[in-house]
């Protein structure tokens, strides 16, 4: 809660709010459509189901020290920030299925921790060891 340290900043923290909660509309929408391609699609590809639950946690909001809009912010990071970690898995699993190949190095590009297994970009041997000279 690094805002309580700038009080200064509650004018332009009050104008953000709408800004911030206009995003649960599209998280929603994001959430049902990821359920409703990891529900079909995991089970098709033999991709182990994840549970929601592992991901999304909202529970801050049983602090008795937070007044009702910090448990209210909290509720809602929760939501978002963890339905955002499970696309993100989701995603991952996706990806390790479809695509296991390194992406090409581009200074600044941060590969997910995922990637670390893949052939690397353009081993086209390295490829063909991991996917293709299977028996």
């Amino acid at each position: 809660m690094e805002y309580k340290k700038y009080p200064e900043r509650t004018p332009l923290n009050i104008v953000s709010i709408p800004f911030i909660y206009m995003m649960i509309v599209p998280s929603v929408i994001l959430h049902i459509f990821l359920e409703i391609y990891h529900t079909v699609c995991f089970p098709l590809y033999g991709i182990p189901y994840l549970k929601t639950r592992d991901y999304i946690k909202i529970d801050r909001h049983r602090l008795k020290y937070l007044n009702p809009v910090e448990k209210l912010n909290c509720m809602y990071c929760g939501y978002v920030n963890g339905l955002f970690h499970y696309a993100s898995m989701v995603a991952a699993m996706t990806e390790h299925y479809w695509c296991g190949i390194k992406h090409e190095k581009k200074k600044g590009f941060q590969p997910p921790e995922h990637h670390k297994d893949y052939p690397e970009f353009g081993d086209k041997e390295a490829f063909r060891r991991k996917y293709v000279n299977k028996s």
